[in-house]
């Protein structure tokens, strides 16, 4: 049985990602090269003091999720936006399977699977209603 739902906490250090179906789920964890740690705003500086990700840890996660038929991003930080914006940029296909962003903590993998799983609960209700009525 194919892992259909994809689930990625991401910040700027690392993705957490969960594919799984009804019955199962594997994770795995990407890690970000970058040597960048967090960043303060300093007052008189230039800039935003935010770090932006780089393209190939975002291009990574979301290769990671490839073969999913429908994907949360979550997270604590504006990772999740850039993650959604590099999906629709570069990989137009896979940001077509991105169903929502939502904001989350640090939870642990149970706790996510068991929100990315309440989640997709009224979708997939929805899609198994719409099977009958055609």
């Amino acid at each position: 049985m194919p892992l259909d739902h994809a689930v990625i906490w991401i910040d700027h250090r690392e993705a957490h990602v969960i594919q799984f179906n009804e019955s199962a789920s594997e994770s795995e964890i990407i890690h970000t090269r970058s040597k960048h740690t967090h960043l303060h705003h300093k007052a008189g500086a230039v800039g935003s003091g935010h770090v932006v990700p780089e393209q190939s840890y975002l291009h990574e996660v979301i290769e990671a999720v490839a073969s999913a038929s429908e994907i949360l991003i979550v997270g604590p930080s504006s990772a999740k936006l850039e993650l959604f914006r590099h999906a629709q940029e570069h990989d137009p296909s896979i940001a077509k399977k991105i169903l929502g962003i939502e904001t989350i903590d640090h939870p642990s993998s149970r706790q996510l699977l068991a929100y990315a799983r309440e989640y997709f609960k009224p979708i997939d209700k929805m899609a198994a209603k719409s099977v009958l009525l055609s």
